[in-house]
Order: structure tokens, then sequence, then C-alpha cells
């Protein structure tokens, strides 16, 4: 089912005339499987590449956890996993504009508008560059001290967290590029070219942070930090050859020919308006990530907690998320385009089905999280006996909780991917924030607060919002939700 299946509009045949005006690029292909062919294919050609893209891009902080844990140790472990959380309260703002973008993409590429396509990825990256490098590297340098003693109380923590926070966020810029390169490629229906470059990037990351964290040659170990600074020069690289082909022309997405390289304020607001919602509601879910690491970290076992946690839920339980929103992306896609091709009902149905692949993967894996948590623990070199107790009481609870957030996933992506970006940020902040921390909050006041409370508002959150996103869908309100802009004279 991976196979290319491309059935797209021929181009046309050249006319030569010398007094005629100089002829203009072709229109861009897009693949015209997503909204005529075979539906599972057609959702599975896009969510196979994206599942293994964001397992490839997952692998670098998996990489970061298992040289650091058994060159470190496991506070290593710990720092890595409070430090990413924080920062993704940041990054998923920013990347919000990519889901935005993402909107708009699928649809005028269902509809065959290629100059509107291009258009669009242009103004989404000029927005990207300058909340990354004008707002967000400087804050977050500034404020990384005080967001780490928010979420850990333990000081050898916070010291080897502190360096790998502000060099991830002063050199976010090429993460954040290749997250909107893929979002792009993806919506017009190339998921490959994104996993190529995941590929690529995972190979720089790990070669460069064997070499900054254990030190080679004339390179000192830098242990922890080490880790930032290989995956930001993986990253950079990556981002500076995304944008080398987009300048091109090369890929089905890139930069307009013939226009004005200005802001167009009427595109970045239509990025804002779709976006800003999913921007909203991954603020909120990582703002509950953080505020519950906050309740890990008053645990008696703070450090084995939040250690436990990093590995179990932050990496292991991360093939499940990977599949799920790789899944996410793929119904996003599909839905879109096929919306604005005018087949809502081709729409619905892509959707169900990504839920259904959805479902069988995490029950795949739920079998391996019950049945040998502790072998999956060794592999990040977890032997503190209570780490790795807690960590194997987290890793059962998430067994069963996969099954619930991978469907919940899927059908997130079909609200989002059609328009629908405000009932996905309502139906979070209910299920990934006021519940789980509700529980954390009423558990501590009226007894003692133990990890597997802490396990189960988390499985209690996952469904929730399985069942709150299916019933939503369902509603099929999305259908009526209209994307324009303005076409330009080139």
């Amino acid at each position: 089912m991976a196979e290319e299946i491309a059935d797209t509009f021929p181009e046309p045949v050249p006319v030569i005339d010398e007094d005629a005006a100089p002829a203009q690029p072709p229109k861009k292909k897009f693949d015209r499987s997503i909204v005529e062919g075979p539906l599972s294919r057609a959702v599975w050609k896009i969510a196979w590449p994206t599942m293994l893209t964001n397992m490839i891009a997952g692998l670098q902080g998996m990489v970061d956890h298992v040289l650091v844990g058994n060159l470190v140790g496991y506070k290593a472990n710990a720092a890595i996993g409070i430090s990413f959380q924080i920062f993704l309260v940041v990054i998923v703002f920013i990347s919000s504009l990519f889901t935005g973008m993402s909107v708009l993409v699928a649809r005028f590429a269902g509809a065959h508008e290629a100059e509107k396509v291009n258009r669009t990825v242009y103004q989404a990256f000029l927005t990207a560059i300058f909340i990354a490098v004008g707002i967000m590297a400087p804050v977050g340098y500034f404020v990384s001290p005080y967001l780490l003693d928010f979420v850990s109380s333990d000081a050898g923590v916070k010291a080897e967290a502190l360096p790998f926070l502000r060099i991830t966020f002063v050199f976010s810029i090429g993460l954040l590029i290749f997250f909107m390169t893929s979002g792009a490629l993806r919506s017009a229906g190339d998921a490959k070219t994104p996993m190529m470059l995941g590929i690529a990037m995972t190979v720089l990351n790990l070669l460069l942070n064997i070499v900054f964290i254990s030190g080679l040659g004339p390179v000192p170990a830098f242990g922890t930090a080490g880790a930032a600074i290989g995956t930001s020069i993986a990253t950079g690289i990556v981002g500076a050859f995304a944008i080398y082909k987009m300048w091109s022309g090369a890929w089905v997405v890139g930069f307009p020919r013939g226009q004005s390289w200005a802001p167009d304020w009427k595109v970045i607001r239509n990025l804002f308006k779709f976006g800003l919602p999913t921007g909203i509601q991954g603020i909120a879910m990582n703002v509950g990530g953080v505020l519950m690491l906050s309740f890990i970290g008053s645990l008696a076992q703070s450090a084995a907690a939040q250690a436990a946690f990093a590995v179990s839920y932050g990496q292991l339980f991360s093939l499940v998320t990977w599949t799920s929103v790789g899944l996410m992306g793929a119904s996003a896609a599909v839905a879109g385009q096929n919306l604005g091709a005018g087949h809502p009902d081709r729409a619905k149905a892509a959707v169900n089905t990504a839920a259904k692949f959805g479902l069988i993967g995490s029950a795949f894996l739920g079998i391996f999280y019950f049945f040998f948590p502790m072998q999956l623990l060794a592999i990040f070199g977890m032997t503190d006996p209570d780490a790795v107790a807690l960590g194997v009481q987290l890793l059962r609870v998430l067994a069963f909780s996969g099954l619930f957030i991978s469907v919940a996933l899927t059908y997130t992506g079909g609200l989002q991917g059609t328009g629908d970006t405000k009932s996905p940020l309502f139906i979070s902040i209910i299920s990934q924030v006021v519940i789980p921390l509700g529980i954390c909050f009423a558990v501590k006041q009226f007894m003692t607060l133990e990890p597997m409370h802490i396990w189960l508002a988390i499985f209690a959150g996952h469904i929730t919002r399985c069942v709150l996103s299916l019933v939503r869908f369902s509603q099929g309100n999305w259908r009526g939700i209209k994307v324009d802009i303005e076409t330009t004279a080139a």
C-alpha cells in the first residue's frame, strides 16, 4: 500500500511563438489520487511516511536519553525531560502557524491552486522566522532559570537542564523550518520528502551527539548540553537545505516567483485565524504538562519519578504518539484536500480509516509496554530501583492509555484539517488540563499524592479526549467551513 499512486494533471504542451511573451513556469502537480483514488491507499500513502518521519525525528530525543542516561546518569534523563516539556510550551505555539498553513495548503492543493499554495507557505515562513529569532531566542534564554525553578526542586537536575534548555531555545530555528516544510509538503500530498529530511536529520543528530556528549578528539565532553548542541547543528543544516529547495522551486511547494517578498497581512491573518486556536491548544496542553511535572516534582521520590516519567512517557510512549501524530497529519491532509475538492463524505471516511490504523498500532505496542517494561527501561540505562519500579508502573498504565489517545489524535487531525481548529482547543483544555490536574489537586488535598494517582489521572484525560473528539467530528459541523485567500497577479 505504500507504493506511489499518482494521477496528476498532464503538463500543457508548449507552443513555440517567437513573438509571444516568455512562457510562464508550468503549474505544480498535485497528487490527485488523494481525492480520486482508493481511499485506504490515499490515507496510507500519507500516513506511513508521516509515521516513519515522526518516529525518525523522535529518535533524536531517544538518542539523547540513551546517551546521557548511560554516560551521565538518570538525573540527566530528568533534565532533558523537563527541559523539553518547557520548550514544547513555546515551540508548539509557533508551530500553530504551520497548522493554519496546512489547512490552507490542503484546501488549495485539493482545488489545484498552486499559486495560493506557494503564497501561503512563504508567508508562514516569514512569520515563523520573525517570531523564532526576534522573540523566542532572547526571551527563552533569560527566562530559562525561572522556568526550571518552577518545575523541579532538585538542584542536580536543574544544573544539568539549564544549559540544555538555553541552547535549545536560542538555536531552535532549524527545527521550526523542518516542521514547517514537512507540514507544507504533507498537506500538498508529498509525504516522502519529509521522511527523507527526517532520516538525514536523525543521522546527523546521532553522529553529532556522540561527539558532543561524550567528547571525541579535540572536542571536549559537554554531557547533557552536548545533546542540545548536536541537535541544534543537525536541525540547522536540514533547515538550510529546505530553504534552498523551496527557493529553487524543486518541490511541490515553494516560494512564489514574480510577486512581492514583503509580508502579506491578508494571508498572515488567515494563518492565525486557523492556527491560533491550535497554538492556544498546544500551550494549554504543555502548560498542563509542566504543571503535571510540578506534581511529580512534589513527590517524595521526585528525581526517580521525573526520570521514570521522562523515559516511560516522554520516550517509550512516544512510539504511540509518533505513529498517532503521523496518522493525525495524514487524516488532516486527506480530509482537507477532499473537502477542498468538494468530497466531504470521502473526507469523513478517510478520518475513520486513519482511526482504525491507529487503534491497531497502539494495541500492538501496548503488548510490549505491559509484558516487557523492565527490558524497555534497561535500554535507557535506567538501573535505579526506585526509578525502574515507577517506570514499570507507568508503562503498564500507558499500555491501555495508548488505545484511546491514538483514536483521539486521528479525529483531532480530521477536525483541524477541515478547518475546525477551535473544537480541539476546548477538548484539549478539558481532557489534558482540567481533568488530570484536577484529579491530582483533589488527591493532594485529601490524601497523600502517589505516583499511581498521577499515572491514572493521565489515563483519565486520554479517555476523555478520545470520546469528545469522536463525538465532535461525528457532528459534521466542519463540512460548512470556508477557506480562501485572494489570487494575486503574477
